[in-house]
C-alpha cells in the first residue's frame, strides 16, 4: 500500500475552524462496515444505531493547555513553549519557538512572574528539557497561563478552552484532544445509558506525533510515535461481558481503538493493562475487539485514515470521503463524525 493511495482532494473551506453548538448538532455519516451503505444523519441520532447490550469505550484523557508564552530574562524577547512530555514533577520536554533564544542555561518568565523556567538541555532533535518553577501546583498555574495547542490547520482562536475537551475528560496528559468524543453531551450519554448501552473508559494520552505526516511511500515502513495508555479492570470486565452476551464493542475515536487493539494483541485477550503503544493499524490489520467505531474525518494520507480504512475497507472509506466532500461535511478536529459498524441498518 502506498501512502498516496490515501490521498483525497479537500477544499480548504471544509476544514472546520470552530466547534458547533450544541456539541451533538454536528452531522453524522453512518456507514455499514460490510456493505459500505451510507446514511446522512446528525450526531444526536446516534442513539438510533446503538442497541441495548452494546458498550461505548471512551478515552477520558484531558488536554493540557500546553502552549505558554513567556519572555526571555535579560532581553525581553518573546518565546513560545509547547509542553510535550512530563519527565518528573516540574521538569518537562518542550518545543521552543524561536529555538535560538533557548540555549542551555537560558531563563524565562511567564505571566508576570507566575512561573519561571530554566533550559537544562538541548536534545539532538531540538527539543528542550526545561525545569519550571512556581508557587503551588504546577498544573493550576499552567491552567491560568496555558492555551490549548490546537492543530496547525485551525487558525481561529478558541473562545472557550473547555470546548477542546470532552465532557468526560479527567486524566490530564494529552497534547491533542481525542476529537471523536467532542460530539457527546452529558445528556446524550445519559440517554445512551437509559437505552441499556454500557459505557467504559480507557486513557490514552495523545501525543503531538498524532499530527506528524506519513513521510514514507510504503505505508508499512512508517514508524509510529509511542503514547501511554491505561485500560482499567472495570473496562476489561465490561468488554468481555459485552462480547459474551453478543453485544457490540464500539470505540469512540481512533485512540480508544488503538488502546483496545494494543491490549488484545499484547495480552491475547482483554484484561487490565497499562504501558506504551506504537501500534499502527493499516489495511490488512485484523481487529480482535472492535465491532464499531465513531470517528471524525481525518487528514489525507494520515495514519488515522489508514486505521479507518483497515477497519471498514479501503474502497468503502475512500468512497465515503468523496461523498462527504461532495455533501460539504465539516472536516478534522472540530468537524463532523462518522459511525461505522456491523449490523448498522435494519433491513
Amino acid at each position: 500500500m502506498k501512502t498516496s493511495d490515501f490521498y483525497y482532494e479537500l477544499p480548504e473551506e471544509l476544514i472546520a475552524q470552530t466547534p458547533l453548538e450544541p456539541r451533538d448538532s454536528s452531522r453524522l455519516l453512518v456507514m455499514d462496515r460490510d456493505t459500505g451503505e451510507l446514511a446522512h444523519r446528525h450526531f444526536y441520532d446516534i442513539l438510533d444505531y446503538l442497541h441495548q447490550g452494546d458498550c461505548l469505550i471512551l478515552n477520558d484523557s484531558r488536554v493540557l493547555p500546553a502552549r505558554i508564552y513567556g519572555t526571555k530574562d535579560g532581553t525581553g524577547a518573546n518565546v513560545e513553549f509547547l509542553l510535550l512530555r512530563q519527565i518528573e514533577n516540574k521538569r518537562w520536554e518542550t518545543l521552543v519557538k524561536p529555538g535560538k533564544k533557548a540555549r542551555e542555561g537560558a531563563t524565562f518568565t511567564f505571566g508576570n512572574g507566575l512561573m519561571t523556567c530554566t533550559v537544562l538541555e538541548v536534545k539532538e532533535d531540538g527539543n528542550r528539557i526545561v525545569d519550571f518553577d512556581c508557587e503551588g501546583s504546577f498544573f493550576e498555574n499552567l491552567d491560568k497561563l496555558g492555551q490549548m495547542p490546537l492543530p496547525p490547520y485551525i487558525h481561529e482562536k478558541l473562545k472557550d478552552k473547555e470546548r477542546y475537551q470532552t465532557v468526560y475528560s479527567r486524566e490530564l496528559g494529552s497534547a491533542a484532544a481525542p476529537t471523536a468524543g467532542l460530539h457527546f453531551t452529558k445528556e446524550l450519554l445519559q440517554k445512551a445509558k437509559e437505552k441499556g448501552v454500557n459505557i467504559g473508559f480507557v486513557t490514552l494520552h495523545v501525543g503531538l506525533g498524532t499530527f506528524r505526516p506519513v513521510k514514507v511511500d510504503d505505508v508499512t515502513n512508517h514508524k509510529m510515535h509511542s503514547e501511554h495508555y491505561e485500560l482499567p479492570e472495570a473496562t476489561a470486565r465490561l468488554i468481555n461481558e459485552t462480547k459474551q452476551n453478543g453485544g457490540r464493542v464500539i470505540s469512540v475515536g481512533t485512540t480508544s481503538c488503538r488502546t483496545l487493539e494494543t491490549v488484545a494483541k499484547k495480552e491475547g485477550c482483554i484484561k487490565a493493562s497499562e504501558g506504551w503503544t506504537d501500534i499502527f493499524n493499516y489495511p490488512g490489520f485484523e481487529f480482535k475487539v472492535l465491532d464499531g467505531l465513531i470517528t471524525n474525518f481525518h487528514l489525507p494520507e494520515s495514519t488515522q485514515i489508514m486505521l479507518v480504512s483497515a477497519f471498514a475497507g479501503f474502497d468503502h472509506v475512500m468512497n465515503a470521503y468523496q461523498i462527504a466532500v461532495k455533501e460539504k461535511y465539516r472536516f478534522f478536529s472540530f468537524g463532523d463524525a462518522m459511525l461505522i459498524g456491523r449490523r448498522i441498518f435494519h433491513h
